[in-house]
């Protein structure tokens, strides 16, 4: 009886143990490497050829693939609160391909023809809207400012997952994108306005989850300046005042914080290496890590028990 029942509790252990090593699709009922393709709805023949190519995607594989439209209509409805109208223009030719990968894989971007958006901040707002896990470029038939990629990024990702993004989190992505955009034009350096909107992000919706979910302008305005001054960004009240007007949204959205620094895992390691606080100190971390070695310890010991 008692060989049965180590024999059952060593079976226990180690099928824990496979769980564990064990990574899952991100989409429960689609495998790694499915694509979903979204194209501008006014695409002239030759502009689609040009796009494909640029996707990496040919009409053979286009075929195979699901395929999406984003109209110009689409692109008022989600932008028009944020860019002006004539920016926006009358036509829809920005296109997206959005790859699925494993759990733990992250958001990776790449774009091509893009010129105002980074992958950085497409990284960003796409965490923020809830994507998880997956392969994206970004591309134009000829130069565009990729404001409407993210929405064919997002509208691929809602189709291929069966999973519609909140409405609450497109709309702060898609702030989130053009207010980084901004940024990072008129401070001359976009990768440091994509760092200063992800710290700045990340740890309001931690203090917002320790205060109850809520923060004042006065507290947002304090993290927003003590990581500028981190990252040596000199703001205007103006600036302040439109970054202050995003995170207002972030307490109210459904979002994982982890799932923001595994997603964009790159600009965090950067982050957290420029000294800015992620509530990891090197106290906890150390204290962490002997949590685990003491956990291994009593396992090996609840081994050694168990054979005797």
């Amino acid at each position: 009886m008692m060989r049965a029942k180590r024999k059952v509790l060593t079976a226990a252990v180690l099928a824990a143990m496979m769980t564990v090593q064990t990574p899952l699709s991100v989409f429960a009922d689609i495998a790694p490497g499915t694509t979903y393709v979204a194209l501008g709805a006014d695409l002239t023949e030759e502009q689609k050829n040009q796009v494909l190519e640029l996707l990496e995607v040919t009409q053979d594989q286009l075929a195979g693939d699901k395929v999406v439209t984003i109209t110009n209509a689409e692109e008022h409805q989600y932008l028009d609160s944020y860019i002006d109208y004539d920016t926006i223009g009358t036509t829809a030719i920005s296109s997206t391909k959005v790859t699925a990968q494993k759990s733990g894989y992250g958001i990776h971007v790449t774009t091509k023809n893009v010129g105002y958006c980074t992958v950085e901040m497409y990284q960003n707002a796409l965490a923020t809207s809830g994507v998880k896990d997956a392969d994206v470029i970004v591309a134009g038939p000829i130069p565009v400012s990729g404001t409407a990629g993210l929405l064919g990024a997002m509208k691929a990702y809602t189709e291929m997952s069966g999973e519609a993004l909140k409405a609450e989190n497109v709309d702060a992505a898609t702030n989130e994108l053009v207010t980084t955009s901004k940024l990072g034009e008129k401070i001359g350096d976009p990768l440091k306005a994509s760092e200063l909107i992800a710290a700045a992000k990340t740890k309001v919706a931690e203090e917002a989850k320790k205060n109850g979910g809520e923060l004042s302008d006065e507290q947002i305005v304090k993290i927003v300046v003590e990581i500028a001054a981190k990252l040596e960004i000199t703001l205007s009240d103006e600036d302040k005042q439109q970054i202050v007007e995003l995170l207002k949204k972030i307490p109210n959205l459904d979002i994982d914080i982890s799932d923001l620094k595994s997603q964009a895992a790159g600009i965090y390691e950067k982050l957290t290496k420029a000294g800015i606080d992620f509530g990891v100190t090197k106290e906890k971390a150390v204290g962490l890590f002997g949590k685990i070695a003491g956990w291994f310890r009593s396992v090996g010991g609840w081994f050694a028990d168990l054979f005797n």
